[in-house]
């Protein structure tokens, strides 16, 4: 009996607790936000253990002649994936909160314009905007997009 609970007592204190102050500080991302040239809206969710972004508005791209419920991924390079609606599209997966740099990273981001997948990171600043950046290998080289929260 001694030797069960030890057991027990193993596999409890094995599994990681999570913060709640940490787990809300992750979820601080979740929400819509607009791009701060106003032509996109995204809207951030959890999955798992992880956040995605996908695209619930947006203007010109791709194509500015056509609604935007019509435009398709066309540049994706799977052929199968052109004929997808791009509204609705997750466009930023598996980013995972830091809490030691309050940022979340190891993500990826999709490019609509060009069908390419760079690497993302994410954060939000002092006043409040959501900064996103894209990158290739080395973080400082990427490209940043600003986002302001809208609900």
């Amino acid at each position: 009996m001694r030797y069960v609970f030890i057991l027990l007592l193993t596999v409890l204190c094995s599994f990681k607790t999570i913060n709640p102050d940490e787990a809300a500080k992750a979820n601080l991302i979740c929400g819509k936000w607009q791009s701060s040239e106003k032509n996109l809206t995204v809207e951030v969710y959890p999955y798992k253990n992880t956040f995605k972004a996908k695209i619930i508005w947006f203007s010109g791209g791709v194509s500015k002649t056509k609604p935007m419920e019509t435009i398709t991924d066309i540049k994706n390079p799977n052929s199968a994936l052109r004929n997808r609606k791009v509204l609705g599209l997750n466009v930023v997966e598996d980013l995972k909160y830091d809490a030691s740099s309050n940022s979340w990273e190891g993500g990826k981001i999709y490019e609509v314009q060009s069908g390419k997948y760079w690497s993302a990171a994410a954060g939000i600043d002092k006043t409040g905007l959501l900064k996103v950046k894209g990158y290739w290998k080395i973080k400082f080289l990427g490209k940043t997009m600003t986002f302001n929260r809208i609900l």
